[in-house]
């Protein structure tokens, strides 16, 4: 088979879910000090071998990759966030991707489908939202809240024939991973880069975090009742996250497992990620005719001369 896939850093490959067995989130670290090879990430990526000092070198590089993504036009790029709440994924599109240029980088934010989006299929919405060639997309949240929030909230679920249910059918859950996975192995063979991060933070951390913005009344705005009503259901959450990383990490669309109680690593994580899979597409500059390079030197020579 034909199809793109995200080249992961060897230092990295800890946080890759596994093709060949069962995800459970309790094997993977929140905290990526407890990763062996992440001071061998550290050691190799920083001079200083401080955290600030990889995510700005991170940073520069996914700068110049974005650039050679637009210039080229060759690829689209489709990153997913997941993570429970508080997880950080604002934080990531605001510190990691806001150093992208705005003309071919997009956020896509899925809340609460819509009374027109819920009488279509579940993928219509997500759809509408693709990256064009030369374009990076990030969806927070995703298609995957599809097999997350309506597993611990049927009713959230769209309206389908009653035949057709989770209910009636069995094997609904799988059919759908199924549909998912078929989705972006599509993406894939027409040139897509599929990128999917799970920020990974554990339920201690959840807790701080939440504590820390009910005490600071200028993060007050960032809560909402359903941040401690969705927290009972932990468990729950756990159990869909671990069924869906199980079925849906693919060779041409794995599932990264980013640590994510240290803010600043998660962010350093996933500009090391992106940047590199980028990079690794090995795409360049669109190649200027001879015709415009003597056009360019004439010019050129025009200008030095102009008074």
């Amino acid at each position: 088979m034909t199809y793109l896939k995200p080249q992961i850093p060897d230092e990295l490959s800890a946080i890759l879910a596994d093709f060949t067995s069962t995800i459970k989130l309790k094997d993977y670290f929140t905290d990526a000090a407890k990763y062996p090879s992440f001071k061998t990430y550290v050691n190799t990526h920083s001079n200083k071998k401080n955290v600030e000092d990889i995510l700005e070198n991170s940073l520069e590089q996914l700068s110049t990759a974005d650039e050679i993504l637009r210039a080229s036009k060759q690829y689209g790029v489709l990153i997913v966030l997941q993570g429970m709440d508080t997880a950080g994924k604002d934080g990531i599109i605001s510190h990691v991707l806001s150093g992208l240029n705005p003309q071919g980088c997009t956020v896509a934010s899925f809340k609460v489908p819509t009374d027109e989006e819920h009488t279509h299929n579940f993928l219509w919405r997500y759809s509408n939202n693709l990256p064009k060639r030369g374009e990076i997309v990030i969806f927070n949240r995703s298609h995957y809240e599809d097999v997350l929030v309506t597993k611990v909230h049927p009713e959230c679920m769209e309206k389908l024939p009653e035949n057709l249910t989770f209910q009636k059918n069995k094997d609904f859950w799988n059919e759908r991973y199924e549909d998912i996975n078929n989705f972006e192995k599509h993406l894939a063979r027409n040139g897509i880069l599929i990128i999917k991060i799970f920020l990974h933070i554990s339920k201690d951390e959840q807790k701080s975090r939440l504590l820390a913005r009910l005490s600071n009344e200028d993060k007050l705005w960032k809560i909402s009742s359903s941040d401690f009503k969705e927290r009972k259901y932990w468990d729950n959450y756990t159990k869909a996250y671990e069924e869906m990383l199980s079925n849906t990490s693919t060779q041409y669309a794995p599932w990264l497992i980013v640590p994510a109680n240290d803010k600043k690593i998660a962010r350093a994580i996933v500009a090391h990620l992106i940047a590199g899979a980028i990079n690794a597409l090995k795409i360049e500059y669109p190649p200027v005719s001879a015709e415009n390079i003597k056009f360019f030197q004439q010019a050129k020579k025009q200008l030095e001369i102009e008074k």
